[in-house]
């Protein structure tokens, strides 16, 4: 491969110059042209980009994907020379035409004020990202195998999800376009970065991406899973992973960037229960993943047994479900085969394939593990619908350690001391003007929103527990305020708490 790193440096300064960061395309396409880009409609895109200026002119061309005439001054206004050097355009008949797709990344999840800086720059922007066009020159329409995709929805839930202490020695397991690198490195700019995929064209893109981005010394592996780095230890793993259950295609092809070749959904069952092995103690893996729901078998029970094997703290969430022909249709749509001739017999393979394993859906999700010494770590599957703070990232920690508080809490935590998580308000509801609320409603108004109804005692602890006193004595006064037997207030709170200090209603200070 030549060297790039000259031309990618030229690049990255106009780049930078022109203000080509999400926020700057924002601005300049307006939220009506921007609407409509969000629709794939480019033609207000194109309209609102019609000018000179360099950034008008990148965003027509990575952004929009649109030729520009060699001839006009648009064109001018870019070092052509070194995009064609860099492999990132080419000229032909006239015009300048992208080869990859150049993004610009920003910080995900943090909410700004303006002018107020963000971690990593600016705006929130944090460096590029590139990555394959949806069709490859030469590819004739098709989507090659060793495609290579950029940033997403996936892996900007990725990006809030992972956790913002700061640490030492960190994986990116199957970086694709290196955009989880580049977030990683804004983050943690003093880590030491390792990322792996298994399709070495991938690898050349996040070299690529890095290059744009600023950052050096990331360590870039070509293997499978944890082949690359056995025998290492990381403080962090994180993985994107090809997570998708398909069908084998015609002689055995398959897309690298979603799918791993291994039956199932084996190969994120493999990632949860392998990769402890390569956490130093308290470390972290967290990644996405998809998991069948089998017919006769409970998908959280399928998904805990991993997570008890990792014998490991472990968080999953399960974020969404769906049948097996909407998950068909949906790859099949990303791979750009809906509307072929093939389409029918490519969409009947999948519900075969389903079929054969007794799929009734397919569950999307993200999964946490920490590391820890405890002798049963605490465990919990669950499913979260509703929309959640974000980023996650920023109390995913504080999560694991109410799951491990309320793993020990029993009878004999008389004299532990808890108080109320900060953002619980309460809520009561009834009929007007009754002296008795029929229900008690705590709220987290942030973190996971959660909701529980509780009763007297437990409405009387949030309102009393503020990290100053033991729970014995202040059950004690609940009971005598409300007349209610010591010992039965007792019973009851040590039924119930555990639950709500797991959900994020109690916590130790």
């Amino acid at each position: 491969m030549p060297d790039l790193r000259a031309p990618l440096d030229r690049v990255r300064a106009v780049l930078d110059e022109a203000g080509y960061t999400v926020d700057g395309v924002r601005g300049l396409l307006g939220p009506v042209a921007g609407g409509a880009l969000a629709r794939d409609e480019i033609v207000p895109a194109l309209r609102a980009t019609g000018g000179g200026s360099p950034l008008e002119a990148l965003t027509r061309l990575f952004w929009l994907q649109v030729p520009l005439d060699a001839a006009e001054p648009s064109a001018h206004v870019l070092p052509v020379d070194a995009l064609v050097k860099a492999g990132l355009a080419e000229v032909s008949g006239g015009e300048v035409r992208a080869l990859l797709h150049v993004e610009p990344l920003e910080v995900p999840g943090v909410p700004r004020s303006p002018g107020v800086p963000a971690s990593g720059g600016g705006d929130g922007h944090v460096g590029y990202v590139v990555s394959d066009l949806k069709v490859r020159p030469g590819s004739g329409g098709v989507v090659p195998s060793d495609h290579v995709v950029g940033a997403g929805g996936a892996s900007g839930n990725l990006a809030q999800l992972v956790i913002h202490k700061a640490v030492d020695n960190i994986l990116d397991l199957g970086t694709g376009c290196g955009v989880q690198a580049v977030h990683l490195a804004a983050r943690n700019p003093a880590a030491r970065i390792t990322a792996t995929d298994v399709n070495p064209r991938a690898l050349e893109l996040s070299a690529m991406s890095l290059a744009l981005s600023g950052v050096d010394g990331v360590e870039l592996l070509e293997g499978s899973l944890l082949e690359p780095v056995q025998r290492r230890r990381f403080d962090l793993i994180v993985s994107n992973p090809p997570f998708v259950v398909a069908p084998p295609g015609e002689d055995g092809r398959r897309f690298t960037y979603r799918e791993s070749g291994l039956p199932g959904d084996d190969f994120c069952r493999r990632l949860v229960t392998e990769a402890p092995a390569l956490l130093n103690d308290g470390g972290h893996l967290q990644m996405l993943a998809n998991w069948l729901h089998v017919e006769g078998v409970p998908w959280d029970e399928r998904v805990g047994a991993w997570a008890e094997e990792s014998a490991c703290e472990t968080w999953v969430v399960q974020r969404d479900v769906q049948d097996p022909a909407e998950y068909a249709e949906l790859w099949l749509r990303d791979s750009c085969e809906a509307g072929t001739p093939e389409y029918r017999a490519r969409y009947e393979a999948w519900l075969d394939h389903f079929e054969r394993w007794k799929v009734t859906g397919i569950g999307f999700g993200w999964i946490t593990l920490r590391r820890s010494a405890a002798d049963r770590p605490a465990v919990r599957v669950e499913e979260i619908r509703h929309a959640v703070e974000q980023p996650v990232g920023a109390y995913a920690d504080h999560v694991l350690d109410g799951l491990a508080v309320a793993e020990r809490f029993s009878t004999a935590c008389g004299k532990s001391v808890l108080r109320t998580s900060p953002g619980i308000v309460q809520e009561q509801i009834g009929e007007p003007g009754a002296e008795d609320p029929e229900r008690i409603v705590l709220r987290q108004s942030g973190r996971l929103r959660r909701a529980a109804g509780v009763g007297t005692v437990e409405a009387a602890l949030a309102g009393v527990c503020d990290g100053t006193l033991p729970l014995a004595p202040l059950l004690d006064a609940i009971a005598q305020l409300t007349g209610m037997d010591p010992d039965q207030v007792r019973a009851h709170a040590f039924t119930v708490l555990p639950e709500l200090i797991a959900d994020g209603f109690f916590e130790m200070p």
